[in-house]
């Protein structure tokens, strides 16, 4: 089995998962400086096991035929995060990473005798403001940044290789991710260890908007069942925790775990940000068996242990 992306937070825990289910698992990740690499080679340093091999290596630029010779299942969960880093100069990172590097995946699967299943990591942000909630994956999508456009498209680029080629891909909607490891820059991440550092909580836009958060190792059954279980070539599915919370309730949650008051620093909300996400699960629930096993406050009480354990002592300790 193929990991794009091996060395980030949900890459990482999926190798995790494949590993100790007895599978062989070959990783590979560019360690970009979105966020400090060092913190990507501390997730490969927990991943050393015999069954591991590891390439540092851009897709875009890697010898893919060869890579995937021998290969079962691709998980493709590189990409270039990030809503508000999408727009102006920076877009075209989002087209080299996102778009560009899953076209030549597809080309170089098709290239094969025996191609490979291909399980894509999209995103909620394809949705945009959604014409409605719960949201089905027949929605009309609209996303509201460059960063959803490119994992669209992407997408679009799936389906298309499955219809035409006859390759057996499957898409999957994550819904806002979390859980130990998370990126420095993501929400829960930055409240978590402000709030154990006694330090302020940067919060943009009022904390009414809601999202329907997913722990991160219900994200990675989702993506093993998606990668092993008879699914139609071409599918999509949502992926979300199954209940949908505000960034002040999330908050509220995190307050009553460290038990102290967070001080909050309230700056506009930023461009790309919806007021809302919300996933209808019926379709991965009847096709893959699967349901999120974790609610929000189990799930943030996981991370705070995480973030407690890396953090440097501070007040709210």
């Amino acid at each position: 089995m193929l990991v794009t992306g091996a060395a980030g937070f949900i890459g990482s825990t999926l190798v995790r998962r494949l590993l100790a289910d007895g599978q062989v698992v070959i990783g590979i990740d560019s360690l970009t400086d979105y966020y400090d690499p060092s913190l990507k080679r501390s997730n490969l340093d927990a991943l050393s096991h015999p069954a591991f091999t590891f390439l540092r290596a851009d897709i875009n630029s890697s010898n893919l035929p060869e890579l995937l010779d021998g290969v079962d299942v691709v998980f493709h969960l590189a990409g270039q995060p990030g809503v508000r880093r999408s727009w102006g100069e920076e877009f075209q990172e989002y087209i080299d990473a996102n778009i560009a590097a899953t076209q030549k995946l597809l080309e170089a699967m098709r290239s094969l005798p025996r191609p490979p299943r291909l399980v894509y990591a999209s995103s909620s942000s394809i949705y945009g403001d959604a014409e409605s909630y719960p949201t089905g994956e027949t929605a009309s999508p609209r996303p509201r940044s460059p960063y959803g456009v490119t994992k669209l498209a992407a997408e679009h680029l799936c389906r298309l290789y499955a219809a035409d080629f006859g390759l057996h891909t499957v898409s999957l909607r994550f819904f806002t991710v979390y859980g130990p490891g998370q990126r420095p820059d993501m929400a829960f991440t930055r409240f978590l260890r402000a709030a154990v550092e006694a330090t302020p909580i940067t919060l943009y836009g009022t904390g009414e908007q809601v999202r329907d958060f997913t722990y991160v190792d219900d994200i990675v059954d989702a993506v093993v069942r998606a990668g092993t279980l008879e699914v139609a070539a071409g599918s999509v599915y949502n992926v979300s925790g199954g209940g949908s919370h505000s960034v002040n309730e999330v908050l509220d949650v995190v307050r009553r775990l460290v038990d102290h008051d967070l001080v909050i620093d309230r700056q506009a909300r930023a461009a790309g940000d919806v007021l809302r996400t919300g996933a209808d699960i019926s379709a991965i629930t009847r096709d893959l068996g699967w349901r999120p096993r974790f609610d929000l406050e189990s799930g943030l009480r996981a991370q705070l242990a995480w973030v407690r354990a890396t953090s440097v002592a501070g007040p709210g300790v």
